[in-house]
């Protein structure tokens, strides 16, 4: 006789024909360190939580057409199988899109290479990437299915359709995805208030997402589908942080007065996030509700667990408050990771970004300019990430317009001397006048593509458009991908002849130093102040980007990611150098402002 799964057949859930009641939390896989994995989840357990919920970012696991990666940090099995020992459900979030402040949502880049894609809807060519990609996906995580003995008790489809609603027929094709391939357990859907009248599909319960507390929004959640338990989904404990702008915090008692509440009545719920973790190396999201905004490196999201895994106010105060629902004494919270400030360094070697292009793939030469989704690289599958140069020559000086064509930032050079910015908000710099041909360069960064709103069809970056010099189109470019790949890393470091006279530093470019670090390795943040903006490199991982501007003001560095002895440091920086690199045990988050104060459309 088979085990009854995860059933909503009336107002409370039931699990192996009793009642149960979600107790979630969110831990992204693909957020955090594979050997931090089990302290992560211990946390959860020991927090009072037995749910386990998680999306799939569909670009990691497919970084090229038809490549597959489901190892080493996107081992997703071990991660599920590594939550059952720990004696917590699975709600899984496949997506395709997911949301999540990652980039394009989880989507991956190259479906941008169609001119036409219209994606999260039926358009054949997004219909046959999903298919495929669910072809290896679910064949993946079906054995970990609560019916097969594993913890997965529920599946989502597809994410928050409710706010985009471009084609009615897409949900459907979703679910039916998921159930050709065989997923049987509970199907379930989320969506803010709003998104609920035009984000569900038949044979799917609803949930709903939110922070401050709505009775009329729990109300509605229980009109729209009577006699079923109701569960907030994303019940926000904290938000993400974008460039230029405060740290977000939800303060502890406010939420604590929201969750007990919903408690009370009855509720589910699942804490999104439970623990963020980082966007590492280029996969911060961003938004764009008119102004174009890039989330930041770190995802604390002033969750109840931080970014590098400590125990906060929220949730102690949590812990106290779950301990209420259980019968038997919450285990044991895990000892907190030990931290170490470790000596400055100071910065030994420098390479200008015109010395690397050579350990680049060799450049593409095209009479107009290209956007990075579709250049003939990574077997054809475009450039993803990082930076792009472009570089023509000019015979004048004048007026440069960039049209609003620079998606999204561009630092500007003539003869490899800089003159000036373009972004979304500046679209003009005055090139200085000099007789015969010059060198005219753009270095382009995609600051991260949009994850959440209706413009996912636009996030081809690089320069997408025509760049005009007193009102004629430039042309005759060649163009360098610098993805930071590390094996471009490498190539630096093992063949590069990086100078040690620092009175010939030129910036853009890298600087390397050396960590030598004594005994065990052990968590760190590296303080940024004095940096302009780049991106650090440790051993070859990517911590992220940094930026003057903040909030953020540290990267993390995970202690797994250092050795004993000497470890390389390289930073690619853009605009200054401090020359040296100062360690600590604590984050800077800067200035911070309390996100229950403010309007739900400030925060877009």
């Amino acid at each position: 006789m088979s085990r009854q799964g995860l059933r909503a057949d009336s107002t409370q859930f039931t699990l192996e024909g009793k009642p149960f009641r979600i107790l979630g939390g969110s831990v992204h896989y693909f957020r955090v360190p594979k050997p931090y994995w089990r302290d992560r989840l211990l946390q959860m357990k020991a927090c009072g939580l037995n749910t386990l919920t998680t999306y799939v970012p569909w670009n990691l696991h497919e970084p090229e057409r038809g490549t597959f990666d489901f190892h080493d940090q996107l081992d997703l099995k071990s991660y599920i199988r590594l939550a059952a020992e720990m004696g917590l459900w699975v709600i899984l979030r496949p997506g395709p899109y997911i949301c999540a402040e990652w980039d394009l949502g989880g989507l991956p880049s190259w479906l941008l290479q169609d001119k036409d894609m219209q994606l999260r809807t039926t358009y054949p060519g997004f219909v046959n990437a999903v298919n495929l990609y669910f072809d290896k996906l679910i064949p993946t995580v079906k054995p970990l299915m609560f019916e097969e003995g594993g913890p997965i008790i529920a599946v989502q489809v597809e994410n928050e359709y409710g706010s985009y609603a471009k084609d009615e027929e897409y949900m459907p094709f979703i679910r039916n995805c998921l159930q050709s391939r065989g997923v049987n357990e509970l199907l379930m859907t989320s969506d803010n208030w709003e998104g609920l009248k035009y984000g569900g599909v038949a044979g799917a319960l609803k949930t709903i997402n939110f922070q401050r507390l709505s009775v009329a929004a729990i109300q509605r959640l229980a009109d729209v589908q009577p006699q079923k338990p109701l569960l907030v989904m994303e019940y926000w404990s904290g938000w993400f942080d974008v460039w230029g702008e405060h740290h977000h915090v939800f303060h502890a008692e406010d939420m604590l007065a929201v969750v007990s509440e919903l408690l009370s009545r009855g509720v589910s719920i699942n804490l999104y996030m439970f623990h963020g973790g980082t966007n590492f190396g280029f996969m911060n999201g961003a938004l764009d509700f008119g102004t174009y905004k890039p989330q930041v490196t770190s995802y604390d999201y002033d969750a109840p667990l931080s970014e590098a895994g400590d125990c906060t106010m929220k949730y102690q105060l949590l812990r106290n408050l779950f301990s209420q629902y259980h019968s038997e004494p919450l285990p044991q919270v895990p000892s907190p990771q030990e931290r170490r400030a470790y000596e400055p360094v100071v910065m030994q070697q420098h390479l200008s970004l015109w010395d690397s292009l050579q350990f680049t793939d060799k450049p593409h030469r095209s009479e107009k300019a290209l956007n990075m989704e579709n250049l003939p690289v990574n077997n054809n599958n475009g450039q993803s990430y990082g930076y792009t140069l472009y570089e023509t020559t000019v015979t004048s000086g004048g007026a440069l317009n960039s049209m609003n064509n620079i998606r999204d930032r561009a630092l500007v050079f003539v003869e490899r001397e800089y003159v000036g910015y373009l972004d979304c908000k500046t679209h003009k710099v005055t090139l200085p006048e000099a007789k015969g041909e010059r060198m005219l360069s753009f270095l382009v960064e995609n600051c991260g593509r949009v994850n959440y709103g209706k413009a996912l069809n636009d996030q081809r970056k690089g320069i997408v458009g025509d760049i005009v010099l007193n009102r004629s189109p430039l042309r005759g470019f060649n163009i360098f991908c610098l993805e930071m790949k590390p094996c471009f890393i490498h190539r630096l470091t093992h063949t590069a002849q990086w100078k040690t006279d620092f009175r010939s530093l030129a910036v853009p470019g890298f600087v390397q130093a050396r960590l030598n670090v004594d005994g065990s390795p052990r968590d760190t943040f590296i303080q940024m102040t004095g940096w302009g903006k780049g991106v650090v490199f440790v051993n070859g991982q990517n911590l992220g980007r940094y930026w003057f501007i903040g909030p953020q003001r540290f990267l993390y560095l995970p202690g797994h990611w250092l050795r004993s002895g000497e470890n390389q440091i390289i930073l690619f920086e853009e605009q200054r150098t401090n020359g040296k690199l100062v360690f600590t045990e604590n984050a800077d988050h800067g200035k911070t402002i309390d996100v229950y104060k403010l309007p739900f459309c400030t925060l877009l």
